[in-house]
């Protein structure tokens, strides 16, 4: 098996939108994901055997990189592949000299929380009622890790 983090490029983006689309509950636009050239754009998709698994998008301004979005399709889950992409992360941000990391995350997503808070980051806010749920809304939690150079 090989796996290999590289920088998103135009070739990934279909294996991305399917992915987008099976992953979350209520995913980005097509129009979102394509977008690769944003300001500060730092996004990485993960690649196992020649295959898309995972991606993260990220913007990096001044040294505050927010996560802005990141899955792992849903049929590779459990295997590790969230962390591994989580770490692989916070590695680019030390490699780009980041001072912090930022996130959010659904109140209700208990598994990504976990994996967040087992990799560093810290619960700093809430955001009430700020994700569409099919409950209605639901919170979002702020989180952050700091690099001390």
């Amino acid at each position: 098996m090989t796996q290999q983090i590289t920088a998103l490029s135009t070739e990934h983006l279909d294996s991305v939108w399917r992915i987008e689309q099976l992953a979350h509950t209520h995913p980005w636009s097509e129009t979102m994901i394509r977008n690769v050239k944003s300001r500060g754009a730092m996004h990485y998709v993960l690649i196992i055997d020649n295959h898309v698994v995972g991606y993260f998008y990220a913007q990096n301004i001044v040294g505050e990189v927010t996560l802005l979005n990141i899955a792992i399709d849903p049929g590779q889950q459990g295997k590790g592949y969230g962390k591994f992409l989580l770490e692989e992360f916070v590695t680019l941000c030390e490699q780009a000299s980041a001072e912090s990391a930022w996130l959010e995350v659904r109140a209700s997503n208990t598994v990504a929380h976990q994996l967040y808070l087992n990799s560093g980051f810290n619960e700093v806010d809430r955001r009430i009622n700020y994700y569409p749920s099919a409950q209605g809304r639901e919170d979002a939690i702020i989180m952050s890790y700091f690099f001390f150079g």
